[in-house]
């Protein structure tokens, strides 16, 4: 038998690539201007977010578009050196039929061994921050994407694919309002960028007291919030350091200090603040999960919470920090994580295995996961590869 067909693999980080109607299927006319908007010119698509040019994703229609797992060996730092991300990306001209459809995509994770994933967004982790300066717009379109999300994909399709609505934290009472919907639409996790919420008048700490009603009827419906790494607005402060404001994941030459930081500094802040602005301790019972954002921040924030506590600088703990991130916390960590010291600090059921299919950076093959556990028992492969994800996300298993 395959090795890592053995353990009937769920797959933690998923992605689909959107169509261009994604945001505006059913977008209400008041805010076609003021969401997202596609103009055409030359052949060449462009996104308008709030009638200004996004750079997020340059070419929105992904065609042409990577293959999967192309750039792997790039993002470990295993390529020869001086490779540009250009120089080993390969292209294929159109998306294939698992990128946009569900009954292709069961195939091939029929084909992987795949049983059951979680699917998040692409070009919609840059929404939020996209239409930061109209937080309506911003409100308003996600949760129109939410309902293209599951038109297209379902929140539980056929118990395999749990494809994560967006939680936007602009406006706390539309936020309720909006989670009620997808959890009675069937939604097993929902996804969030780890980045403060933007709100009229500025932005704000989503361990705010007033989001405690958001976090309380995750807890009591257990269904996690899965903190992928997005646009998180971080690229405004490295303007300071003479990067370009803008993020722009792909591009090359303007953002050398945001290159440094966009990856471990927002979700570093993100479970930070959530820990000392009490979230955890109100709402004990609280999943999250860090996905794409690697392992490298975890030990130096235990290291920091840890001191805080012990020093009394701080007084919202509750209890020792690193308590709290081995009952509250799960993190899929990159290929090139040292696996060993995450799973002395964090525990190995708190592990979850994420193959990033079917992004250029993501694994060619998520059934070759499996051979990052080199060295692991049995029994420990078994929880990373399937138990933890059905541990953190109970309705995957009901």
């Amino acid at each position: 038998m395959n090795q890592a067909n053995q353990y009937q693999i769920c797959d933690a980080d998923n992605h689909y690539y959107e169509p261009l109607d994604a945001c505006t299927r059913y977008l209400p006319k008041e805010f076609k201007a003021r969401g997202v908007q596609f103009i055409t010119t030359g052949g060449r698509t462009t996104c308008l977010m709030g009638e200004k040019v996004s750079h997020f994703i340059p070419n929105p229609t992904f065609a042409p578009v990577a293959v999967p797992g192309c750039a792997d060996d790039y993002y470990r730092g295993l390529t020869p050196m001086h490779k540009t991300i250009g120089e080993v990306m390969e292209l294929e001209p159109e998306c294939r039929a698992s990128f946009r459809e569900r009954e292709a995509r069961l195939a091939v994770m029929d084909e992987e061994g795949i049983d059951k994933t979680f699917l998040f967004p692409t070009f919609g982790y840059g929404l939020e921050e996209g239409l930061a300066s109209d937080p309506e717009a911003a409100m308003a379109t996600i949760t129109a994407f939410n309902r293209w999300v599951d038109d297209d994909w379902g929140y539980n399709y056929k118990g395999r694919i749990y494809a994560a609505p967006i939680l936007c934290l602009a406006d706390p009472d539309a936020a309720i309002v909006e989670l009620e919907r997808v959890l009675a639409g069937g939604a097993a996790v929902v996804t969030m960028r780890p980045a403060p919420a933007v709100c009229v008048g500025g932005r704000r700490s989503i361990g705010d007291p007033v989001y405690d009603g958001i976090w309380s009827r995750l807890s009591e419906a257990q269904v996690p919030v899965a903190f992928h790494i997005s646009d998180s607005g971080y690229q405004r402060y490295m303007a300071d350091w003479g990067d370009h404001s803008e993020f722009r994941p792909i591009a090359r030459g303007d953002m050398t200090m945001g290159k440094l930081i966009y990856q471990e500094r927002p979700i570093f802040d993100t479970i930070a603040a959530m820990t000392v602005h009490g979230v955890f301790k109100r709402n004990p019972n609280l999943r999250i999960a860090s996905i794409e954002n690697g392992a490298l921040w975890l030990p130096l924030l235990i290291k920091k919470l840890t001191k805080a506590y012990y020093q009394k600088t701080i007084d919202t703990f509750g209890e020792p920090p690193l308590d709290t991130l081995r009952r509250s916390l799960w993190v899929s960590p990159y290929a090139e994580d040292d696996f060993p010291e995450l799973i002395e600090l964090l525990g190995v059921e708190q592990i979850l295995m994420g193959s990033d299919w079917p992004h250029a950076e993501g694994l060619a093959h998520p059934r070759e996961y499996v051979q990052l556990l080199e060295g692991l028992s049995a029994k420990d492969k078994s929880l990373i590869m399937r138990d933890n994800f059905l541990a953190f996300a109970p309705r995957t298993s009901a």
